[in-house]
């Protein structure tokens, strides 16, 4: 219509002088005609201009709609702004085909790591409805996915895990077997709407694992040290009875009997010592948990080492949940071997604390040689000193744990010496 409008004032006005000019009837038919077709093959040249692109336009857009990203204009010049459009929509579509390639692969690695990986995995939807499952949930409620696929929970026996604590243990019996499982739940949003994302491990093959290697570890400790113990034993004990044996005796028979009887009896008391420690190892009794208040229970420590008195770095005010007696073991443990590094080296002790976000750290740092090993510091009835009975770090780490807490050793950064971190929750 427009550009009707803008080639009418140019056909008024030639027809309007023919008119007046008088040109012969034959004259004014054939330049009429002309113009009358000049100027409508011109304004319908104009519409196709417009409209071809806007079209080829419209089916890009359509077909990526439907998803379809591999449809190209031709011809799209960058001296016009349609030429512009078309060619931004055809880099968009690009684009697009890349990112959706990129979304299928991730697609499909995610798929097959879900199909793959040894744990259970359930999607519900808002309706409680199942959407995944994997392989090993298959395996776990005794059914192939294509029965259960949109039944609800309740169905399938799961319902009690979509409520209450996100992560639990319990004992459970399932179609696929009976043991101890690990449930944890998150939620996630498709649509806009909550969905469900439950996990379950089976826990028992691992604890059997562990507990394997924990009786490993107590048999390979203990049949070191009974060995130790027992050997030297036999063989005094072999050597005493060659004595009683022997015909005519020899004069000193008497003492190297009450010899031999004393490192028999120093070696059975050394390893009734042994066995003590390891029972008092395992019997830690749980912690009572009361107010502690922080600076009290280290000053109060720090006044025990008669040897080297600590040098005290005051932090914050701070009271913690936890048992004092306990705690105080730790840090009598920690001071005392503090101490003995640092009187090889004629050193000093720091003891303080401090806050850390939602912990408190307490510190004791040494000047003495540092740590040679690190690898076995927590290994029960491992100790480099003459002596020692290689079980208050592995106590005192124990102690930390069972109150929510750590407890890390490791080299001074700045400065010869060694620094022993409690970290506890405030």
């Amino acid at each position: 219509m427009l550009a009707l409008a803008a080639g009418a004032p140019a056909v008024i006005a030639c027809f309007a002088m023919m008119y007046v000019e008088g040109y012969p009837a034959k004259v004014q038919w054939t330049v009429g005609i002309l113009v009358l077709g000049v100027w409508g093959a011109c304004v319908m040249a104009v519409g196709e201009r417009v409209a071809s692109p806007l079209r080829t336009l419209a089916n890009l857009l359509e077909a990526m709609r439907e998803g379809d990203y591999s449809i190209r204009a031709r011809g799209a010049r960058g001296d016009d702004a349609l030429g512009e459009v078309m060619q931004q929509v055809n880099a968009m579509g690009a684009t697009l085909r890349m990112q959706r390639l990129g979304a299928l692969e991730a697609t499909t690695l995610l798929r097959k790591v879900i199909e793959e990986i040894d744990v259970a995995i359930f999607a519900f939807d808002s309706e409680s409805k199942l959407r995944l499952i994997n392989p090993s949930g298959e395996r776990l409620v005794g059914q192939a996915s294509e029965r259960i696929m949109g039944l609800p929970a309740s169905d399938i026996g799961l319902d009690e895990f979509l409520d209450g604590e996100g992560e639990r243990t319990l004992q459970r019996a399932f179609a696929g077997g009976n043991g101890r499982w690990g449930i944890s739940r998150s939620t996630f949003r498709e649509g806009g709407l909550p969905h469900s994302l439950l996990v379950i491990t089976d826990l028992t093959r691992p604890l059997r694992e562990e507990e394997l290697l924990a009786w490993q570890r107590l048999v390979r400790v203990l049949g070191h040290e009974l060995n130790n113990s027992l050997t030297p034993i036999r063989s005094i004990a072999e050597s005493l009875g060659s004595i009683l044996r022997r015909q005519p005796r020899a004069e000193d028979w008497e003492e190297d009997m009450l010899h031999g009887l004393g490192i028999i009896g120093s070696r059975s008391e050394s390893l009734s010592r042994f066995l003590g420690a390891y029972a008092r190892l395992a019997k830690l009794p749980r912690p009572k948990l009361d107010p502690v208040d922080v600076g009290a229970w280290v000053h109060r420590v720090s006044m025990l080492e008669p040897r080297l008195r600590p040098l005290l770095d005051e932090g914050p005010p701070a009271v913690i949940q936890a048992d004092a007696d306990q705690l105080e073991q730790v840090l009598i443990n920690l001071v005392r071997n503090a101490v003995d590094a640092s009187l090889e080296t004629g050193g000093r002790v720091f003891v303080g604390w401090q806050r850390v976000g939602s912990a408190v750290q307490v510190y004791v740092r040494d000047e003495g040689h540092g740590l040679s090993n690190t690898a076995n510091l927590f290994v029960p009835f491992f100790t480099t000193k003459p002596g020692g009975s290689g079980i208050g770090l592995v106590l005192s780490r124990q102690i930390a744990e069972a109150h929510g807490g750590s407890l890390s050793l490791r080299n001074r950064a700045d400065r010869p010496g060694c620094e022993a971190i409690i970290t506890l929750p405030a």
